[in-house]
């Protein structure tokens, strides 16, 4: 073997390995995989919408035609649905695909506080952006999440209309907005779960 391959070996291995990740079906779980892993460590310091904590809730005896984001939807099953539908519970909105690693990074932390959370106070209403509908119901179904999952009916508006995602919206109770973050984050904490559900009961 020649001295200068016996002397970088290990940095073309290194190389040859990561191109067969970013040009195969490996790149989205590795990435996805080492994007959880920097959730957990702590190295990646994306923290959630803070607003929803401090924001004074102030009930409004909304109609359905009045709630500020009456967003078209459609269920898994295809059925049709509506944001307004959750008019009286804080929503969390979360903009996601299955093709998108850092969305599926912070998925385990968004399934584990659905199930902590009171959802007599809080709505989730994950939306997929997947052009084929059936990429993120196999992708569900595959990880096992129960988390409500929706489609876009129409072109979504702002505040969900994010250039990038994962992207997350705090909606009050009458449907304004408490708090939008852009990027990926670590839901699957007390203190945010405790400030959605106070947003809930209006405390």
């Amino acid at each position: 073997m020649p001295t200068w391959l016996r002397k970088n070996l290990g940095e073309i291995l290194f190389f040859a390995a990561f191109a067969v990740v970013m040009t195969t079906d490996l790149r989205l779980p590795v990435l996805s995989t080492i994007q959880r892993g920097l959730l957990a460590s702590g190295l990646w310091r994306a923290t959630p919408p803070q607003a929803a904590a401090a924001l004074p809730v102030q009930f409004a005896s909304l109609r359905a035609a009045d709630y500020p984001y009456p967003l078209p939807l459609r269920t898994l099953d295809g059925r049709p649905a509506n944001l307004r539908q959750f008019r009286g519970k804080a929503v969390l909105v979360n903009l996601w695909a299955s093709w998108c690693p850092p969305c599926l990074a912070e998925m385990p932390g968004l399934q584990a506080l659905y199930q902590k959370t009171d959802t007599s106070k809080v709505a989730f209403v994950l939306i997929s952006l997947d052009a084929n509908p059936n990429k993120a119901r196999a992708l569900l179904k595959r990880k096992g999440y129960t988390l409500p999952v929706f489609f876009p009916a129409a072109p979504l508006p702002a505040p969900f209309d994010s250039p990038s995602i994962p992207s997350t919206v705090i909606l009050t109770p009458s449907g304004r907005l408490a708090d939008r973050h852009d990027g990926m984050a670590d839901y699957d904490t007390p203190a945010f779960r405790a400030a959605l559900e106070k947003l809930g009961t209006g405390g």
